[in-house]
């Protein structure tokens, strides 16, 4: 009975294509590199322009400008390619949630305003948000629960 399961697995470790692992990894590798060296430098000239700011307000100010450049590359399909060639190094946190919010409704968006850009937006991007507030509750339950248990 392993007989035909062993051949099977031989046939798709011939035919499978290799996989280029190093090369996947220096691509994913510098291109989250270089976006967050972009967010720095907008930090940084954020920071040299606007003295006055606080430190939180230069970050919100970067994290929106991020936000706004992938949107609109996404919107015009480059980010795309480069989520194709850079694959996961692509989905630095903001970037990629900009990206994830952005691609639905541009593929919907024949549908209409509402039904189309509106009612998807959120289609990739709304379970990610449940899941990260509803796993951070529970986090913060037990740290509350082990504190009180420990008298810390």
């Amino acid at each position: 009975m392993n007989e035909p399961n062993e051949a099977y697995l031989k046939l798709i470790k011939e035919k499978m294509p290799k996989s280029k692992h190093l090369l996947t990894m220096f691509r994913a590798f510098w291109t989250g590199g270089t976006i967050c060296c972009i967010g720095q430098a907008f930090t940084d000239l954020y920071t040299f322009l606007f003295s006055e700011l606080g430190e939180k307000d230069v970050a919100a100010l970067t994290t929106i400008t991020l936000i706004f450049i992938t949107a609109v590359l996404t919107g015009f399909g480059i980010y795309d390619k480069i989520g194709a060639y850079a694959g996961a190094g692509s989905i630095v946190p903001i970037t990629g949630f900009a990206n994830s919010v952005v691609s639905p409704a541009v593929e919907h968006k024949r549908e209409g305003v509402v039904f189309g850009l509106c009612a998807n937006m959120f289609s990739v991007a709304g379970p990610v948000i449940v899941f990260g507030i509803s796993s951070s509750v529970v986090v913060g339950l037990i740290v509350i629960l082990f504190k009180g248990a420990f008298g810390g």
